[in-house]
């Protein structure tokens, strides 16, 4: 008898939190949001996938280490780049790749010391994206050791090839 009132107690419990819990997730899927701005981009992003992030880490990773042919292969056939100084850069790989590699050359080491990424799927655009948030020391040639925290949003093609960047800059002391 005690088994019995003991498992109708535990089957009530668990039906109470149960429809508690479906209520409370069915107000939250009804619940619309008016939102004071309308995007001119998007407003409809979801997670996209881990191997967008991967490829996107790759071109980080390949800067870090002076890879300039891994980092050559990171990138597609066309790229657009934003500067944090208000610079822009719209060209062929080729292109690109001359001014990086002029810049990269210009340092002995550099360090990157990632805070974190998430991956982007813009639904109303069909495009992806892999934001970034890392610190970056870089040492120059010259001994001029620089620091800055960025923040960085890279879009990548169907064939996982970073075709745009976005970059913001904090110098650090």
């Amino acid at each position: 008898m005690k088994k019995l009132l003991f498992i109708l107690f535990v089957s009530v419990i668990y039906s109470a939190c149960t429809n508690r819990t479906a209520g409370i997730h069915e107000i939250a899927k009804t619940d619309s949001v008016s939102f004071p701005y309308t995007a001119d981009y998007s407003s409809k992003f979801s997670i996209g996938s881990d191997s967008n992030s991967l490829a996107v880490l790759a071109n980080y990773k390949a800067w870090e280490t002076g890879d300039m042919d891994a980092f050559r292969n990171t990138l597609g056939d066309s790229i657009t780049a934003h500067f944090p100084d208000g610079g822009k850069f719209s060209g062929t790989r080729d292109s690109a790749m001359h001014f990086v590699s002029l810049y990269r050359d210009s340092l002995s080491t550099v360090e990157i010391k990632m805070d974190g990424w998430i991956p982007l799927h813009s639904e109303d655009k069909n495009e992806d994206w892999v934001s970034v948030w890392y610190t970056e020391i870089d040492t120059h040639k010259n001994g001029k050791v620089d620091s800055a925290y960025y923040q960085e949003d890279n879009r990548i093609d169907k064939n996982r090839k970073i075709v745009f960047v976005s970059s913001k800059k904090q110098v650090l002391k």
